[in-house]
């Protein structure tokens, strides 16, 4: 009788598996922009719920790849977001 190793086992593959953002997956998969949509919040140095959804918990700006923003909405991002911290209102 053969005994199976739990150690060289496979995992199932499950999407809920994946629960980290900075898991590869298995294949490319490309995500809306969620600022390009229609009815998206504008982007405002006054807006700062939104502001702060796209930044991490040490201030710093969370990466597009990360966020599935597009190129011209995290530019716009980054600069209302430095705009904020420089008033103080982040």
């Amino acid at each position: 009788m053969k005994r199976k190793n739990k150690k060289f086992q496979k995992k199932n593959n499950n999407s809920l598996n994946k629960l980290s953002l900075f898991q590869k997956t298995n294949g490319r998969f490309s995500k809306k922009c969620p600022l390009s949509i229609k009815n998206a919040p504008i982007i405002d140095y006054k807006n700062i719920v939104l502001l702060k959804k796209y930044t991490s918990d040490n201030g710093k700006i969370i990466s597009s790849k990360i966020t599935s923003v597009s190129y011209n909405k995290q530019k716009k991002l980054t600069r209302e977001i430095k705009k904020a911290k420089i008033l103080g209102l982040i």
